[in-house]
């Protein structure tokens, strides 16, 4: 039995039409992609328009040449400092100013090293005053406020180191707890009160303004050492000149003396005023008033 033949099937010779369309298709979806990207931003091109504009329309700016060399435009000006030399110096801020209490501790530091070392001289302070303390026999004979020869010495060291500055100074006299029993000092407050009085008018005669000086006798109510022991009771036995940023804490300090003074914040308040404006008056040996001491 002879087979039966397939019919042969109708090739189509227009597929590659199928294939043409989805490439016309993609070319033409890179097209639009490509035109939305390179589109322009109006928004963009209206700043740039206008920055143009304003460099070419502006006749002073594209008139005006550009100066070189050493040739500088009328218009610049050096830049002026935030804060002036005067007011650098008001404020202390100045790198030439020098704190004045600062000043005289190291001058008496570098001034007095071998008192210091032997313990008959200390230099002591804060921002508000410094204490400069001597054991009253560097000065004076036991009972008595006669100054010795030695304290002239010192204490004319002391006015040559006090004298270029306004600061005022404030003498404390201290003694131990031993009565005196004389008629020129019946206790114990008219021997400190003399003998601070004596460094005061010593001062002056070297040429320190009485007028930013005070002295003041604690007797024997303040003692920085136990009076059961020799060693204590000359301890006690002292002077101290105390050196003030300005009038106003010399002021404070009096009423209660250095050794119970602290700066608190009252004190640091009247520590932010100046000491007064040095004033160059000759101080000639009749300048303070105070009768000497007997002998």
């Amino acid at each position: 039995m002879a087979r039966r033949r397939r019919p042969e099937e109708h090739e189509n010779h227009e597929r590659w039409l199928v294939s043409y369309a989805d490439f016309i298709t993609l070319l033409f979806a890179f097209f639009v992609v490509m035109y939305s990207i390179s589109s322009l931003n109006e928004g963009k091109y209206k700043v740039l328009s206008e920055a143009l504009n304003g460099v070419f329309s502006d006749a002073e700016r594209s008139l005006k040449p550009i100066p070189i060399g050493n040739e500088r435009p009328l218009t610049v000006r050096p830049a002026e400092p935030l804060i002036r030399d005067s007011e650098e110096v008001d404020a202390g801020l100045s790198p030439s100013s020098i704190d004045p209490l600062q000043a005289i501790s190291n001058d008496v530091r570098s001034g007095f090293g071998d008192l210091i070392k032997s313990n008959q001289l200390t230099v002591r302070g804060n921002e508000l005053w410094i204490e400069i303390e001597l054991n009253s026999s560097l000065l004076f004979g036991s009972g008595d406020a006669m100054p010795s020869d030695m304290a002239f010495n010192i204490i004319e060291k002391v006015a040559k180191i006090l004298h270029p500055f306004d600061n005022p100074v404030h003498v404390e006299g201290f003694t131990d707890d031993q009565p005196i029993r004389t008629a020129q000092y019946p206790t114990n407050w008219e021997l400190s009160s003399a003998r601070a009085a004596s460094i005061v008018r010593m001062l002056a005669m070297d040429g320190v303004n009485p007028a930013r000086m005070a002295s003041v006798g604690y007797g024997e109510f303040q003692p920085v050492a136990s009076n059961t022991t020799a060693e204590g009771r000359a301890h006690n036995r002292r002077v101290v000149l105390v050196i003030s940023r300005n009038l106003e804490v010399r002021r404070s300090l009096t009423g209660s003396g250095t050794a119970n003074a602290k700066p608190d914040a009252a004190l640091k308040r009247a520590g932010t005023q100046t000491a007064p404006t040095h004033r160059t008056q000759p101080v000639s040996g009749n300048a303070v008033n105070s009768p000497s001491p007997a002998l």
